[in-house]
């Protein structure tokens, strides 16, 4: 079980994504009014809140969405569930697609660091059933 810390997106692709608390899921397309919604694999990204404040303790200064991840949740190591887990949360139901992607250097983040650790923390899902999702809520493996 774990809590959802923030809900972000963002208007364009190529952005850091804001986070904006409460958001709609809507099936089979991702969050209403992020750049990353559409019919694909990768329609929400989703990031450890444990990972980034790992991350945080090395000096990084992040918000939450500067990876570009939709959801940050404590409690939940997302990359060591497989692909096809199903994650719920209210009337939300996410299945994971994807772990890790490949990060283009030039990103910020990598550009301060050296590193950045979306491509081996972050998730993405496809959304399986629709609803809201808001900052505080429960976010469960099923």
């Amino acid at each position: 079980m774990g809590k959802v810390i923030a809900v972000c997106t963002s208007p364009e692709k190529g952005t850091q994504k804001q986070n904006i608390d409460e958001a709609v899921f809507i099936e089979d397309f991702g969050i209403e009014g992020d750049a990353h919604a559409g019919k694909w694999h990768r329609q929400v990204s989703l990031l450890s809140y444990d990972k980034i404040e790992d991350f945080r303790k090395r000096g990084a200064q992040v918000e939450d969405g500067a990876f570009g991840e939709n959801l940050v949740v404590a409690g939940i190591d997302f990359k060591a569930l497989p692909i096809g887990t199903r994650l719920k949360c209210n009337d939300v139901i996410l299945e994971m697609t994807q772990i890790g992607k490949e990060c283009h250097h030039g990103c910020t983040i990598f550009q301060k660091m050296g590193d950045c650790i979306m491509p081996r923390e972050g998730v993405f899902s496809k959304v399986i059933k629709g609803g809201v999702i808001k900052a505080g809520d429960t976010l469960d493996v099923i």
